[in-house]
């Protein structure tokens, strides 16, 4: 999905590799990420950049923290339409639909939220209910993301997670009462003391519900987290195995299609924000720790740049004049190197692959500079073997990590 193309600016690429140089026109589309750092409690699998809400959550400040953050990059995106917005976590929905408004509002202010674009709002089951999603939906959001993670209690209790099945059944029902159509379903598998069976149950629980979208990913230990210091027993690879094909045929029998790892949905409701990232499209973060990756058109180059990551240093930005106005911690321009990993180690993930165009408008490199790993990538049939397609084979979506990995060079 593809909005507002004839808007976006028209950005002119000039990159060489070796004596290789290439000048072409690309309309890259942006999306916003905004970043809601607090929750109830950290989950002991979560390294995202989330911290407990203890006693009053500095909300109204934070909300115009973020509006000005924004007001900070405008002039690195000024003239761009959005695909999305996303608001991530953390947890979101700990915020009011009020603030939320207020975000919205003053985006709008500045950047011009179309009718049709993507909205969307993670949500935690432990803290909504009918009325506050409807403040949501009121409020602007027209997607939500509700992380239910696993609908069998004795699972949520060692995830740590602070809501039970009935939370979260209420949650999805509430969402739909709410009006809310846009509806994914975030759950887990491969999680401590799973077996197929309790996986299959899981999948069918949360189908019943016929959202439009799942995201469906197995549970990994992560450095620094406490799951990583003190590992659960998870199922050996053989189930692993087992719950990840099973898995798949029971979600396409509902009628939902894999287009990346470990994501599903009916036809025309695949995420825009997340494709948006596995196509290589430009994204701005705000908020705490928040990431942003902008094609620099003045200087024909692809930078990255990340917000002050622990949120009091954050909000200090706001509050004390004294120090330097801004929320950015650092920025780089990424090597061509760097360019052509992080371009396969998104577009691979997408189940139909894309186009070796898609390679030369987002990168701005020529095919060569995939060189000599596609050749060799392609001669262990890993992937397809198509010049004008980049596209993992059955093979290559199984060990895809490996795949991957041959283009960090």
């Amino acid at each position: 999905m593809c909005l507002w193309l004839n808007s976006w600016p028209k950005i002119y690429v000039s990159t060489s590799s070796g004596n290789f140089m290439q000048s072409f026109n690309v309309t890259i589309p942006l999306s916003l990420y905004i970043h809601i750092p607090w929750c109830v409690r950290k989950c002991p699998y979560c390294d995202f950049n989330s911290h407990e809400a203890r006693q009053n959550t500095p909300e109204d400040l934070y909300v115009d923290a973020l509006l000005k953050d924004l007001n900070e990059n405008l002039p690195s995106i000024w003239g761009r339409r959005l695909v999305s917005i996303f608001f991530g976590g953390g947890t979101p929905s700990l915020f009011s639909p009020q603030s939320i408004e207020k975000i919205l509002t003053g985006i709008n202010n500045v950047m011009n939220i179309g009718p049709d674009l993507e909205i969307t709002l993670e949500a935690n089951p432990g803290t909504v209910d009918e009325s506050r999603f409807a403040g949501f939906r009121q409020a602007g959001v027209n997607r939500l993301s509700i992380g239910i993670q696993s609908l069998q209690d004795e699972k949520l209790l060692k995830l740590g997670r602070i809501h039970h099945r009935e939370h979260a059944l209420r949650a999805i029902d509430a969402a739909q009462k709410a009006g809310f159509e846009n509806i994914n379903l975030d759950l887990m598998h491969g999680l401590p003391g799973q077996s197929i069976d309790d996986a299959m149950q899981d999948l069918r629980d949360a189908l019943a519900w016929k959202t439009p979208h799942l995201s469906w990913y197995q549970l990994t230990i992560e450095p620094n987290t406490f799951f990583h210091y003190q590992p659960p027993t998870l199922p050996p690879d053989e189930t692993l195995w087992d719950i990840q094909e099973q898995g798949k045929k029971l979600i396409t029998s509902y009628g939902l299609n894999q287009y990346e790892v470990s994501a599903y949905s009916l036809p025309g409701k695949e995420c825009v924000h997340n494709l948006n990232y596995w196509e290589f499209g430009d994204y701005l973060g705000i908020g705490a720790g928040a990431h942003s990756k902008i094609t620099d058109v003045e200087n024909q180059v692809i930078t990255r740049h990340w917000q002050i990551k622990n949120p009091k240093d954050y909000l200090r930005k706001l509050t004390d004049s004294s120090l330097e106005n801004s929320f950015t911690a650092d920025k780089k321009i990424i090597s061509e190197t760097d360019t052509t990993f992080e371009f396969m180690l998104n577009a691979l993930r997408l189940t139909q692959g894309v186009s070796m165009n898609l390679f030369i408008e987002r990168t701005g490199l020529p095919v060569s500079a995939l060189e000599p790993v596609l050749s060799n990538a392609k001669k262990k049939k890993l992937l397809v073997d198509d010049h004008l397609l980049l596209k993992p084979t059955e093979l290559g979506q199984r060990f895809l990590n490996d795949l991957i990995g041959m283009f960090l060079k």
